[in-house]
């Protein structure tokens, strides 16, 4: 039975052979190991193509960014299982990465998506408030908040997001996606009623986007830059563990009530 698309059987990323093993056109022994950084690296792999130094200097940055906040939902997750089962590390990092959706981790992508909407329509009259506006009311009206805006702690403004934004002014990096993002922290009093502060899944699209970083691939800077922090906090789990003490705070924290 035939399911899906079946017309393009190939594949770009790798071949090889009983001599050499190419990655993206590239000799993997010859022209990368030991000559490319891993971030570089993981660029090539994504889009094809080796990245610029500013392409390379904000993913990097992101990374870092990205890769440690304590003991979020993810992390939580990923201790929880290790403390359960110490000899799967490979699946408590999945577990960490299992949650990586709209609400935490995974919503760079969400507002990745909803920058470049409203770029797209103000390409055809130039007006990005009117845009901004338009869509963040279609957001609204079906409950949804806006992506990339707030933050439970840092609602005075999120550090890392303010530093990227600098950085990718600093840089020239700024185009019509940090224009897009401007246009709605301008304009968010006036549709929603309030003021927000852009967070870090709000900048990194933003950034991201202008210095064409795939659509598709947005949540791969998180997923990637998490992973590093989810082994750092395994390894911890491994030496000094805290999973059984976060299982039994959670069980504290809820009351039972019988069902009514």
């Amino acid at each position: 039975m035939r399911i899906g698309k079946q017309d393009n059987a190939y594949s770009s990323i790798c071949t090889s052979d009983a001599e050499t093993i190419t990655v993206r056109g590239e000799d993997l022994c010859a022209d990368l190991i030991g000559k490319i950084d891993f971030t570089s690296y993981f660029w090539l792999l994504v889009t094809g193509q080796r990245p610029t130094e500013d392409q390379r200097f904000f993913a990097n940055a992101m990374l870092v960014a990205l890769a440690e906040h304590g003991l979020v939902p993810s992390v939580v997750a990923a201790r929880m299982t290790y403390a359960a089962a110490p000899e799967a590390l490979q699946g408590a990092v999945a577990a960490g990465l299992l949650g990586c959706g709209s609400v935490v981790l995974g919503s760079a992508e969400t507002a990745g998506h909803f920058l470049a909407d409203i770029v797209t329509r103000a390409q055809t009259d130039g007006d990005m408030k009117r845009a901004a506006i338009e869509v963040i009311k279609e957001l609204r009206a079906h409950r949804k908040p806006v992506p990339g805006f707030g933050h439970p702690q840092h609602s005075g403004g999120d550090p890392r997001a303010n530093l990227l934004l600098k950085l990718a002014k600093e840089h020239g990096a700024a185009q019509r996606h940090i224009a897009a993002l401007e246009t709605v922290a301008e304009v968010l009093p006036e549709a929603i009623g309030r003021e927000l502060p852009v967070n870090i899944n709000g900048a990194i699209p933003a950034i991201l986007l202008d210095i064409d970083f795939p659509l598709a691939s947005l949540k791969a800077i998180s997923i990637l830059a998490r992973t590093a922090g989810l082994i750092g906090h395994l390894t911890e789990e491994a030496e000094r563990p805290i999973g059984f003490i976060l299982s039994g705070k959670a069980a504290e924290a809820i009351e039972y009530q019988p069902a009514s």
